[in-house]
């Protein structure tokens, strides 16, 4: 239900901005921007539709960024509220212009809650119902700020992208979306005062994995917890076939030249039953490495998670594995299934970061542990 319709978000959006008072810099790469007549940005190589726009590229031997053939210098930026059009995402707050490695590096900067807005639907399916929505919310708007807390010198908190969170813009923004960020506004996961990694992925297998099998490092709230009821998952069931040559060149890719390959094995499990050491047997001898590695190194979208078995099959070798992603932190899959069921937000929350407190940003106040009523 849309609580008033646009006038009456954009009210509440200034009033949460106002209050919470925190901005998040997003970061995004191009090789070219546009300038609408009317001072809106464009990215791409397109005119823009209001009128012939000003085409900015990146000089290709100086370090500077050039309008119309003209230097401005190593970086421009088009002031708020917006909207501005990045990379075909209409995005609120100004947009920064800088060289980069490789290309152009752009900086959206804008109140968290906008960024929070626009990026649920980048994440889960407005289908998946409120709570879900809602915890969604909360975790995009603690990760985002445990990343601020963590950006230093860089220029930027959070990518874009899957490096990050999946960052839509206003596009992403629909009346459900704006009332679960509505519902949550200026709520993050805590632990001893400060916003923890609120780490997500898409779905478990069955079980999440702890931060400590995972990346080395214990961390209270993400510890291994069953994850029932993700059998609607796309991903709960899957099947990878590697050619020998494959393995062989993505382990040269990374540095390993083992030769022709014999054999591949599970040979160290973690805690949650995902892989976690690989035994190569080749003709140059036996390796052993995280299956980390290796899956980086085939890809995750084809290795979806680490929870896998290997098999034989001729000359290739067949990965039968369930879940998608790293497996630490809350399964998106498993949160549904927990909504599903009529879970509410802080009951999912509680459940995939055990531990945690829901705090509201710059409350005197505040609400208790995860778990409470909502």
């Amino acid at each position: 239900m849309d609580r008033g319709g646009e006038g009456a978000w954009t009210a509440r959006r200034q009033r949460a901005a106002r209050a919470i008072r925190v901005v998040v810099r997003v970061v995004g790469w191009a090789v070219a921007l546009e300038v609408a007549a009317s001072g809106c940005a464009h990215l791409g190589a397109r005119t823009t539709a209001g009128g012939p726009g000003i085409r900015v590229l990146l000089a290709d031997r100086i370090e500077s960024v050039e309008v119309d053939g003209r230097s401005i210098g190593r970086e421009q930026r088009w002031p708020g509220p917006g909207p501005h059009t990045v990379d075909g995402r209409r995005v609120r707050g100004s947009v920064e212009v800088a060289r980069g490695s490789g290309g152009l590096r752009v900086v959206n900067e804008l109140p968290l809650e906008d960024y929070v807005a626009g990026t649920v639907l980048g994440e889960v399916a407005e289908s998946w119902g409120a709570s879900l929505l809602r915890a969604q919310a909360v975790a995009i708007r603690t990760y985002a700020l445990h990343r601020r807390a963590e950006a230093g010198s860089r220029g930027f908190d959070v990518e874009a992208d899957t490096r990050a969170q999946v960052y839509l813009g206003l596009d992403g923004e629909t009346p459900a979306v704006r009332d679960a960020v509505a519902a949550t506004r200026g709520q993050v996961l805590t632990f001893d005062g400060a916003p923890i990694l609120a780490a997500f992925y898409s779905s478990a297998g069955g079980r999440s994995a702890s931060a400590a099998e995972v990346w080395g490092r214990d961390v209270p709230y993400l510890r291994s917890v069953p994850v029932p009821g993700e059998e609607d998952s796309p991903d709960a069931y899957w099947r990878a076939r590697f050619t020998s040559d494959e393995l062989r060149l993505a382990l040269l890719a990374i540095g390993d030249d083992v030769g022709e390959l014999r054999d591949l094995a599970v040979v160290e499990r973690s805690a949650s039953g995902r892989a976690a050491r690989i035994r190569v047997t080749a003709t140059r001898g036996e390796l052993a490495l995280p299956a980390e590695t290796l899956r980086r190194a085939l890809g995750a979208a084809r290795l979806r998670s680490a929870l896998f078995e290997i098999r034989r099959d001729g000359d290739d070798f067949v990965f039968v594995g369930s879940g998608r992603g790293h497996g630490v932190g809350m399964s998106q899959w498993g949160a549904r299934a927990l909504a599903n069921e009529g879970a509410s937000y802080t009951q999912i929350l509680a459940t995939f970061y055990p531990g945690a407190r829901l705090e509201r940003i710059g409350a005197v106040q505040r609400p208790g542990p995860v778990g409470a009523a909502p």
